[in-house]
């Protein structure tokens, strides 16, 4: 049976109440018969993912026909174990990853990171990731890789819903709600269950846009 594959970080993982990732909701939105095998993994960038090992049974399990999301930003940018170079290093994993996709007849296919909830005092969304998203389109367009803009998406939805409503998608906890966070929280990376859902919604339209995608995904609803 085909299957789906995802690597990323926390913004895409399954994770446990109240962080979800978008990964977690996508299963909702695949045609009958896909699995959907999510590894993504917090706190990861595309060079700590390869180098801990955790990218090895992803490949070790593709297949022809299977589809390699993948999507990695948010991290590489940190500190020296997770960094990685907009320019150089950056798009050298990106591209080991998916020529490891290709070697197995697979189809990778690379997606900008879902962009953070950071409202300006004028009601704009400020861009979170540096050069990276830019260096993700460029690899894509040279390798004649599928891409799915999920930055440019999400930031649109953001800019569309004004700052409450966006902040409704993300975790938020007053204080006292979680013994985690016993003086609250207000997160601007991480989703909750509403959220991971909303961004599943949108991964998977854009996904419905790409001929070798769609079979993959349920028909979207009018």
């Amino acid at each position: 049976m085909p299957s789906i594959y995802i690597i990323g970080d926390s913004t895409v993982e399954d994770n446990k109440e109240p962080f979800r990732g978008w990964g977690w909701a996508l299963p909702r939105h695949t045609a009958e018969g896909v699995a959907v095998h999510n590894h993504a993994l917090s706190g990861r960038s595309s060079r700590s993912f390869f180098e801990e090992g955790l990218f090895a049974p992803v490949e070790a399990s593709l297949q022809k026909g299977d589809l390699l999301l993948i999507q990695f930003g948010h991290n590489d940018e940190k500190d020296d174990e997770r960094h990685t170079d907009p320019d150089s290093t950056y798009q050298e994993m990106l591209s080991r990853y998916c020529d490891a996709a290709i070697a197995k007849g697979a189809q990778p296919v690379l997606i900008t990171s879902v962009e953070r909830r950071f409202f300006t005092g004028d009601g704009s969304v400020l861009y979170t990731h540096g050069e990276y998203p830019a260096a993700m389109r460029t690899l894509a367009a040279k390798r004649g890789i599928p891409l799915c803009d999920l930055q440019k998406r999400s930031r649109d939805l953001y800019l569309s819903l004004g700052e409450e409503k966006t902040a409704a998608l993300f975790v938020r906890l007053a204080p006292g709600e979680n013994p985690d966070f016993p003086d609250g929280h207000d997160d601007k990376t991480h989703f909750n269950a509403c959220g991971a859902a909303v961004i599943a919604g949108l991964v998977a339209g854009l996904l419905r846009q790409i001929p070798v995608c769609a079979p993959f995904f349920k028909p979207e609803e009018a």
